[in-house]
């Protein structure tokens, strides 16, 4: 289930390489993209970059990771890394409004700052408008860039329910602040006084007052004035979208898609590898977390399966065998003194009575089978018990070591078969990926059995990603 040699992505080099300013880990939600990014900066670090890492990621997995014990705007160095190479690690969160907040103080002077920050409008924009988020994590990509302190910023992109959103929603949000239902609501605000008055002839003022009976009249005069200032304060949001969208596009910029062997993350990664295609992107390849493998894969799940049907089968007819063989011995009553005939007799299977019971008179008095008047050791009577301890006895209770082995073995064959079934699964989802995209490049990440918490799992993954090795962890023998 190895990729093709021609397929494979090399990522060292990437890393290595000093025109490699940007690398931007962008994929749907829930891949691995924090973890992914955190190992490629720590990685690039280790080799002798200075890196800064920064998140977007509100579960902060990664400052934990990194051994930080919270994240914030301001980028923080990570210690215990390997230094040796002359690298420094540094790693922030992405703080939505404390960015915004920082635009808008670097803009305006003291006043007109206090106004904007004020405004209930701003206040709900920069604190989760749609498309905030995303906007703001390329402001800040912009900023870092700018103060040229790094050699290479690592990016873990906004998680969101599509992959396409990073790209998208930054236009959308300076498209709507630029647009032209924004421009009409700040006309008024614009011209002021008599000049607006007369600007809004009969039916603008209609319209404005029916806009201010949807909206509410003071929220309209709060997107008046609040676009009004940023306007003329630093210009249109669409036109910083557009500078930060040219810096995704310049040469030391390098696109990771970042999938998980699954349907519907590779159907997004394919739509991302094609959006950057046509939008002109630096699109490096495709990294693949979470893929299975197995140890013995030359064991198909049919196999599998056959053999654990026939396991279960030999264990049916062993148990089946082990009560019958209980069941007889439990029946059987042995003679001594020329008594042994009664062992096959059929009166004795036939009969509720006992064989003692035969052989003793109602009245108590001597039969046949004591005539000295003593029964004290009769075979009969001391046999009879005998019977009554076997028949008291567990009589369909199989070997334990036999059976356990057999069904523990039944088990491990189906666990397998369970595994096979989705490397398959996998398999054909990622033919299917590199049959519509066979140009780009992969590597692979094999799935842990935990998630990664430490310097030493990040730098673990970081290994696996640069050496493509998606198998399982080898054991010494």
């Amino acid at each position: 289930m190895s990729l093709n040699p021609a397929r494979v992505l090399d990522l060292d080099p990437l890393l290595d390489d000093p025109d490699t300013r940007i690398v931007v880990c962008c994929g749907s939600g829930g891949v691995g993209k924090t973890t992914t990014a955190a190992a490629l900066g720590l990685r690039a670090a280790e080799r002798g970059r200075k890196v800064v890492v920064l998140t977007i990621d509100p579960a902060r997995r990664l400052a934990q990771s990194m051994g930080i014990d919270s994240l914030d705007n301001v980028p923080r160095r990570v210690k215990g890394i390997d230094d040796s190479a002359g690298g420094e690690l540094h790693a922030m969160m992405l703080d939505m409004k404390r960015t915004f907040d920082e635009i808008v103080e670097a803009h305006a002077d003291g006043e007109r700052a206090a106004v904007i920050l004020n405004n209930p409008f701003y206040q709900s924009l920069s604190a989760g408008f749609a498309g905030t988020q995303e906007y703001m994590a390329m402001e800040k990509l912009g900023q870092l860039r700018a103060r040229d302190e790094w050699d290479l910023i690592v990016v873990d992109t906004p998680p969101s329910r599509s992959a396409l959103d990073f790209l998208d929603a930054p236009k959308r949000l300076g498209s709507f602040l630029d647009g032209r239902l924004i421009r009409l609501l700040t006309a008024p605000a614009k011209l002021g006084g008599r000049a607006g008055m007369k600007f809004l002839n009969v039916g603008m003022s209609m319209m404005t007052g029916t806009l201010g009976k949807l909206l509410g009249g003071q929220l309209l005069k709060d997107v008046q004035t609040f676009v009004a200032a940023m306007d003329t304060t630093f210009g249109g949001f669409r036109t910083r979208a557009d500078a930060t969208y040219k810096l995704l596009q310049a040469p030391g910029t390098a696109f990771l898609v970042v999938a998980a062997p699954e349907r519907d993350a590779l159907r997004e990664a394919a739509y991302f590898v094609e959006r950057l295609a046509a939008e002109d992107m630096p699109f490096a390849g495709l990294v693949l977390n979470r893929v299975h493998g197995s140890g013995a894969a030359h064991l198909s799940a049919e196999r599998a399966l056959a053999a654990a049907e026939n396991l279960d089968a030999e264990a049916a007819e062993d148990l089946e065998s082990t009560a019958v063989e209980n069941l007889d011995e439990a029946r059987i009553v042995d003679q001594e003194g020329g008594k042994a005939g009664l062992r096959n007799s059929p009166d004795t299977y036939g009969s509720s009575e006992s064989p003692a019971s035969e052989t003793s008179a109602p009245d108590g008095s001597e039969g046949p089978a004591g005539s000295d008047g003593s029964d004290e050791g009769s075979p009969a009577a001391t046999d009879s018990t005998d019977a009554t301890d076997k028949t008291d006895a567990p009589t369909d209770t199989p070997p334990h070591g036999h059976r356990t082995v057999e069904q523990l073995t039944a088990g491990l064959l189906r666990l397998h078969a369970e595994r096979m079934q989705l490397l398959s699964r996998e398999q054909r989802t990622r033919d299917r990926f590199a049959a519509l995209h066979p140009e780009v490049a992969v590597a692979e990440v094999a799935a842990l059995p935990g998630d990664v918490h430490d310097l030493a799992g990040l730098r673990d993954i970081g290994d696996r990603l640069a050496a493509n090795r998606p198998e399982l962890p080898e054991t010494d023998a």
